[in-house]
């Protein structure tokens, strides 16, 4: 369950900045790199053609080639590796990764770029340990002179464990550490839902979801790894070793064309290797797979939606490589011929560039068609090469399913993206004994957003991905809001003078948690994440006095004054605690920045204090005295007036309200720690929940508020106006 809301905080015009000498890189040209073979009635390359001797066609469009090379590769292969080392007893000498460093275009001249790319989380261990032992069968008695290998991995994450070499003592090292087994625990996809013809009385969870993301993960881990490739300008193979990738519905296609995409981009083709070899599906389930239960057991249908699923898995194989110009080896038991093929595939060829005559950025795929000239359009060869390629795009002209793909790529991208600050706050509140409603709080500045005119009006547009993840990085919640904003000139121009914050939350378990955060506002589709780890404690678990999270606000707004209204509004009046019954919400301060003259607004909530039996039913109260406190280091600088908490919520079981109101004026400028003393006068217990702050003048308001959105950092200040220890 989640809630959801929008709304204008106050802030103020940033100082403007001192110019700083910053490089900048810019081209006037849309380079394109293809890569061509040329062979002859042979098959063998021709290798003495010039830049005269091709005419490259852009949709049907005569382009002007910069540049063409030629990359002479050898596919004579190198002796067995027991052979070599039966002559020396040191191993072999081969140019290595270690080479003199220099232009990659320099040290991969001549080479063969093979990338072998493992993919531990689709594969069971039995599957696992035969890719491995095909991979070492290649690199002990088929691996050729011109090739240089690369080692990667995916289980959690992808990770490159040996970069490009010729050494096979070091490829061998780096397989021979494989630890099989590890990560095979993803590798059986779940089903998504009981059947309908099942009247067994069995069913199976429905986890759809974790399938997708599962799907996702291993896409976005092929895309990442064709970026990583995206520095080398020569062809490269890479051969991933999966037992299929299951297609799980329009998400997933749109995470597969952004893989494509980028594999396209970074000349990247894809050599697929289904791990499970020749497989036979047995009717009745094997060790690794179940079978049909229910009717369809009888009828065939089970086995023919097991054979269907199969399909479908090594349909994604299918399309990873013939969308990039690599090939799939498909139901075989040499897995080491689809190494082969790359040797195959990749033999000596051309390397062509221009610079496009087509300067639109519109994303949308330009065919590509190469002949000889008519000098040399006699020769009887054929030409193999990349029929188009995607070109590159602006925000404005993203399709919808391209838009999409891009912030589900920003949710699962190890490097965060920052081209819009943003800046968030969770907390957590109780709502039953094992129930939690975690408030999140989203800051962005208005100066960040781009508002485009729509008719008398002006209007932007932000979308938000929330998803948080239990131990086992398994989603726990997802919040997914598109959040339109349309107002007249004058409001807009206040807007980019003030902060947009949204407000949203999610209802969780005790556990640890992990939560990424995308925003993207859609008038010049600038990204910004967060990811930051948190807990929501078990109360249950001592005898202290419990509390909640300590918001800290300057303001409280009505309800309905908010830019955009409220999604499901009396759920969410009945379960945020921020919102009063009089329809009235606290904005907490994210940044946790104040100036003298605001008011300080405190709100906790005390559970289960101890309510005396003896009393009368009609006058079962609590009684918690409650004071604030701040503090300079050891020193107390201010502490209020104490006051009685004893009025229980009438929303949620348990549950005291503890509000504090406290005027700044008097507060010099620092930073300091805001203390709640919470004594339960009933319980004999105590309590003293701590969060910070810092009280600033108008002009280091201003700089911080920009300092801490840019560097967003939940629960605390973080700046370098460093008032002390950061912690």
């Amino acid at each position: 369950m989640r809630f959801a809301s929008f709304i204008l905080i106050p802030a103020l015009v940033l100082e403007p900045a001192l110019p700083q000498q910053i490089p900048t890189f810019s081209t006037t040209t849309n380079l394109v790199v293809v890569n061509v073979t040329v062979v002859d009635r042979n098959g063998k390359p021709v290798e003495n053609l010039t830049k005269n001797d091709f005419e490259l066609y852009e949709d049907g469009k005569l382009q002007t080639l910069q540049s063409v090379d030629f990359e002479r590769l050898n596919n004579s292969v190198l002796p067995p590796i027991n052979e070599t080392r039966e002559r020396s007893s040191s191993p072999p000498q081969l140019p290595t990764n270690s080479a003199p460093s220099g232009p990659a275009s320099a040290r991969y001249q001549d080479r063969r770029l093979i990338v072998m790319l493992f993919d531990f989380s689709s594969m069971q261990a039995a599957e696992q340990m035969r890719s491995k032992q095909a991979a070492i069968r290649f690199l002990t008695s088929q691996m050729s002179t011109s090739d240089m290998v690369s080692i990667m991995t995916f289980g959690t994450q992808l990770q490159t464990v040996q970069d490009f070499t010729s050494d096979r003592d070091l490829l061998l090292a780096a397989i021979n550490r494989f630890r099989i087994g590890e990560s095979s625990e993803n590798a059986a996809m779940a089903d998504t839902g009981a059947d309908a013809q099942d009247q067994s009385g069995q069913f199976v969870a429905d986890e759809t979801e974790f399938n997708i993301f599962n799907s996702d993960l291993k896409l976005a881990a092929l895309q990442d790894a064709a970026r990583r490739l995206a520095q080398f300008p020569q062809k490269k193979a890479l051969i991933y070793f999966s037992s299929g990738i299951q297609k799980t519905g329009v998400d997933n296609q749109s995470q597969l064309q952004a893989t494509v995409n980028t594999a396209v981009r970074s000349n990247v083709a894809f050599y697929p290797i289904d791990a499970r070899g020749l497989s036979a599906l047995v009717p009745g389930g094997d060790a690794p797979q179940a079978g049909a239960v229910g009717n369809n057991l009888y009828s065939g249908a089970g086995q023919r939606t097991v054979k269907e699923n199969f399909n479908n898995q090594q349909e994604t194989l299918g399309t990873l490589a013939l969308d990039t110009g690599g090939k799939a080896l498909l139901d075989s038991n040499d897995l080491t011929e689809g190494i082969r093929q790359v040797q195959k595939d990749l033999s000596s060829y051309y390397v062509l560039t221009y610079a496009s005559s087509n300067p639109v950025q519109d994303g949308h795929y330009r065919r590509i068609q190469i002949k000889l000239a008519s000098r040399v359009a006699g020769l009887k060869v054929k030409l193999d090469y990349r029929q188009g390629y995607f070109a590159p795009t602006t925000f404005g002209r993203m399709r919808d399913v391209d838009k999409e793909a891009q912030l589900q790529q920003a949710l699962m991208a190890e490097n965060p993206v920052t081209d819009l600050p943003i800046a968030v706050e969770i907390d957590y509140f109780r709502l039953e004994k094992a129930k939690y409603f975690v408030p999140i709080s989203v800051k962005i500045p208005g100066s960040a957003l781009a508002f485009h005119a729509k008719g008398s009006k002006r209007a932007t547009e932000l979308d938000f991905i929330a998803e948080v993840f239990d131990t086992r990085n398994v989603p726990a919640a997802t919040v997914r809001d598109t959040i339109p904003l349309k107002v007249n000139n004058t409001i807009a121009e206040q807007v980019l003078q003030k902060s947009i914050q949204y407000d949203t939350g999610v209802t969780l378990s005790p556990g640890n948690y992990k939560l990424r955060f995308v925003a993207r506002e859609n008038g010049e589709g600038k990204v910004g994440t967060f990811e930051a780890p948190f807990t929501v404690p078990d109360l249950r678990a001592s005898n202290a006095l419990h509390v909640s999270s300590i918001v800290l606000s300057n303001q409280r707004e009505p309800v309905d004054d908010q830019v955009a209204g409220i999604k499901n509004k009396k759920k969410l009046l009945a379960v945020n605690p921020l919102i009063d019954d009089k329809g009235e919400k606290l904005v907490p301060n994210v940044t946790k920045v104040f100036r003298p003259g605001q008011n300080l607004f405190v709100y906790l909530e005390v559970y289960d204090p101890t309510v005396p039996a003896s009393l009368p039913e009609n006058f079962r109260v609590a009684d918690v005295e409650a004071s604030l406190a701040l503090y300079s280091g050891a020193k107390k600088i201010f502490e209020s007036a104490p006051v009685r908490a004893s009025r229980m919520s009438a929303n949620r079981e348990g549950a005291l309200p503890v509000w504090f109101q406290v005027p700044l004026s008097k507060i010099a400028e620092g930073k300091y720690e805001c203390q709640v003393n919470l004594i339960d006068e009933f319980g004999r217990k105590f309590a003293f929940p701590r969060a910070e702050l810092a009280v600033v003048s108008e002009k280091v308001r201003r700089h911080l508020e920009e300092l801490n959105t840019r560097r967003p950092w939940p629960q605390t200040l973080r700046s370098h106006y460093s008032f002390g220890p950061q912690r």
